[in-house]
């Protein structure tokens, strides 16, 4: 009888420990950047519209993350530097109107992950962009009844990198700071 329990339990803990999926909220998602502006004040922006999904198998130690950004929701604040973000010296938001971020959930502790390996998609170059997963955590979404995860992310490139280098020549500083909050409930 106890080998049948054993067996019963380890079968129920097979079965929690496949991948899960996620999607991504784009009303609970923020992506938001700090960019110079020639050594004097830093630039805040964010993007209003985020998609994607988390694929997480937790007991394995495991995941993906895929992330599609409307450059054209672009919003520092500010209807002007709005408009000039959008344009073709900065993100060319008609040329290419998304941003994707692909990558591999890494490094777990206790089940959750505190980084991502992936590669960046901006202004048509794609490159390796790693973020470290400053917190992380699940808990059952109160009114959906399914676990929802969030984390704080950061990390940084050079946007010259990606072809973006408006101001380099007046001395702005390539480097951009990225935080991003997001949350992903489990799929149906």
């Amino acid at each position: 009888m106890k080998s049948l329990v054993l067996l019963a339990a380890m079968a129920t803990g097979a079965a929690c420990a496949a991948p899960a999926d996620y999607v991504i909220d784009p009303s609970h998602t923020y992506p938001s950047f700090e960019a110079d502006h020639m050594g004097i004040s830093v630039w805040r922006g964010k993007f209003n519209q985020t998609a994607g999904k988390v694929t997480l198998d937790k007991a394995a130690g495991t995941g993906t993350l895929e992330v599609t950004v409307d450059i054209a929701s672009v919003d520092f604040g500010m209807d002007l530097m709005n408009s000039k973000a959008r344009s073709a010296e900065l993100f060319d938001a008609d040329k290419y109107p998304k941003a994707t971020y692909k990558g591999k959930l890494a490094g777990f502790a206790d089940g959750a992950p505190t980084r991502v390996e992936g590669e960046l998609t901006l202004h048509g170059v794609t490159r390796p962009v790693s973020l470290k997963i400053n917190r992380f955590k699940c808990i059952p979404h109160p009114m959906f009844k399914r676990e929802l995860c969030g984390a704080d992310a950061s990390g940084s490139f050079r946007r010259d990198e990606f072809g973006i280098d408006a101001g380099k020549p007046y001395g702005f500083d390539m480097t951009v700071e990225l935080r991003i909050q997001v949350e992903a409930l489990k799929a149906e």
